[in-house]
């Protein structure tokens, strides 16, 4: 059987005793927290304890603030929003605000993707981050450097080879990646191969002005830790306060076949001649004796060389002439090899010597277009001096 409920308005008694006095009784019952029946409020989080802020609202309005990543700080913000509502934290204003910022954010990355100006920007940070990008010169480019070709350079204006310029890049070297090899040793490098790769630039020595000098733009400790690691090999006139005018460039980009070929074998031979031992036949008559044979061999190279083209009509008796002179003098250079004494060996060295820049040469470069007036004795073809970048 069942018992039916006490008559009355019955409530179960109070763990925590009957309500002060002062509390209004009737209507909504009072709890130990408040007028709610419940220690509760209507998100479930007690009365009176503090209200936090939502993470992610906070990490959508600094993507959007910062237009870092747009993309992310809307969806973070839409997030945030969803979680606000069900978990009843603070931060919707910051989510919202996140988003929106993000929102525009997405349609000014839109714009600069498509008008080209992010590309802009980016290649002007690049510059600034690594100091000395304007310095990115390449093989035939014609500069002018604000501070001189001397000491630290740290930005140039590329300008036309046609005008006056301090400097004409006639080759870059690359150097290998690892820890900075010190100024000393990059110095020794372009030493080594800035004169190795003039003459394939500037192929006639004879073209070359009185006043021409070769220096280096190389990277510095701060720039090598950009990513710098070109030497750039640079002619430039010998006064610093005079410029170059027109482009010093004689190489198959601007002289015909038979200029090339000409001038590779007379380049050829003097590479060799240039290789004379620093001490006198007296002192290393050995070491003489053995530049006279390697001098001899280059020679009869180049000579086969310059017979085996086919060089227009007026050019090939001019050519022959200087030959039969080149054949003459690569007899002397094998007698001065073998010879048993200074005295000996200097007879056929100045006699071997005697062709050079002689009058068969000066016919043959007239006739192939050429440059006439030989280099002044004792004219070198260019100092050497560096500036780092």
């Amino acid at each position: 059987m069942s018992i039916p409920p006490p008559s009355g308005n019955q409530q179960p008694g109070d763990p925590y005793g009957p309500p002060p006095a002062h509390w209004p009784q009737g209507g909504q019952g009072y709890g130990p927290y408040g007028p709610t029946g419940s220690p509760y409020g209507p998100t479930g989080r007690p009365y009176g304890a503090p209200v936090s802020v939502n993470a992610l609202a906070v990490a959508a309005l600094a993507l959007g603030v910062l237009c870092f990543l747009p993309a992310a700080g809307l969806v973070l913000g839409l997030i945030a929003l969803r979680q606000i509502r069900r978990n009843g934290q603070s931060g919707r204003g910051l989510a919202i605000a996140g988003a929106a910022l993000s929102s525009v954010g997405i349609a000014l990355w839109a714009v600069a993707l498509s008008t080209g100006v992010l590309s802009e920007a980016w290649e002007g940070f690049r510059d600034g981050a690594q100091g000395n990008e304007s310095l990115s010169l390449r093989k035939g480019d014609c500069f002018d450097a604000p501070g001189g070709l001397e000491g630290d350079t740290y930005d140039v204006d590329r300008v036309s080879c046609a005008g006056g310029h301090d400097g004409e890049v006639f080759a870059v070297v690359t150097l290998p990646g690892g820890a900075f090899p010190g100024d000393a040793e990059i110095t020794d490098i372009a030493d080594e191969r800035c004169y190795a790769l003039q003459d394939q630039y500037a192929m006639d020595s004879w073209a070359m002005p009185a006043d021409v000098d070769v220096y280096y733009l190389m990277p510095s400790r701060d720039s090598w830790r950009y990513g710098d690691r070109a030497i750039s090999c640079v002619f430039g006139h010998s006064d610093a306060k005079a410029k170059l005018t027109g482009s010093l460039r004689g190489d198959p980009t601007t002289l015909d076949t038979d200029q090339v070929v000409f001038l590779s074998a007379a380049n050829a031979v003097d590479a060799a001649l240039y290789e004379e031992p620093e001490d006198t036949a007296e002192d290393d008559l050995a070491g003489h004796r053995a530049w006279a044979t390697q001098v001899h061999d280059v020679m009869g190279e180049q000579i086969e060389a310059l017979r085996g083209h086919s060089w227009p009509s007026g050019a090939r008796k001019p050519v022959a002439d200087l030959v039969k002179d080149m054949e003459d003098a690569r007899e002397q250079w094998a007698k001065a090899s073998t010879a048993g004494d200074p005295d000996t060996y200097y007879t056929h060295y100045d006699k071997a010597y005697a062709y050079v820049d002689g009058a068969a040469t000066v016919t043959a470069r007239k006739a192939l277009g050429l440059a006439t007036a030989p280099p002044a004795p004792g004219e070198t073809e260019g100092g050497d001096s560096e500036a780092e970048v």
